[in-house]
C-alpha cells in the first residue's frame, strides 16, 4: 500500500524554506547556489527545481510567474511552519498533551536559568500575572 504524502516538510525542504524566509523570495537558481554553500554534498540544479517543484505541489511554496525567472516565496511564514508542525508532533508524538512536551524538552536537556525565567515569564504571562 502507496504511503499517503506529506504536507509535513521534510528536512532538505526546512532548508529551502529558511533559505527563502531569510531572502523574502528567491529564484530557483539563488536556492540552487545558498543550498550548494550550505550543504557538504553537491546537489544538482535539477533536484533543486524538482525539489521546488514538489513543494509547490505540497503547498509549502508559491511561485510568482510573472517574474523572469520565476520567483519562489515561502506559502506560510516561518512561524505558522512551526506551529503547524509542533501541533502535529504535539498530537501524534504525546497525544495532545503540551504539558508533556514541555516536561519532554525541560528534562531532556539541562535547561540555563535564563531558560527558565523565560518560562516562568511566559506562564505568568498566560495567566495574566503579568501586564
Amino acid at each position: 500500500m502507496a504511503r499517503a504524502s506529506s504536507t509535513q516538510p521534510t528536512e532538505v525542504e526546512l532548508q529551502i524554506l529558511r533559505i527563502l524566509w531569510a531572502g523574502g523570495g528567491a529564484t530557483a537558481r539563488q536556492v540552487h547556489d545558498r543550498l550548494a554553500e550550505l550543504e557538504a554534498k553537491e546537489t544538482t540544479y535539477s533536484t533543486t527545481v524538482k525539489m521546488l517543484s514538489v513543494m509547490l505541489e505540497k503547498g509549502l511554496v508559491k511561485r510568482d510567474e510573472s517574474a523572469s525567472p520565476q520567483v519562489y516565496r515561502a506559502a506560510a511564514s516561518q512561524k505558522v511552519t512551526q506551529r503547524k508542525m509542533l501541533g502535529d508532533l504535539i498530537a501524534k508524538v504525546y497525544d495532545g498533551s503540551a504539558l508533556s512536551l514541555v516536561m519532554q524538552a525541560l528534562t531532556a536537556s539541562k535547561a540555563s536559568a535564563e531558560d527558565l525565567a523565560e518560562v516562568r515569564r511566559l506562564v505568568d504571562e498566560l495567566e495574566g500575572k503579568t501586564p
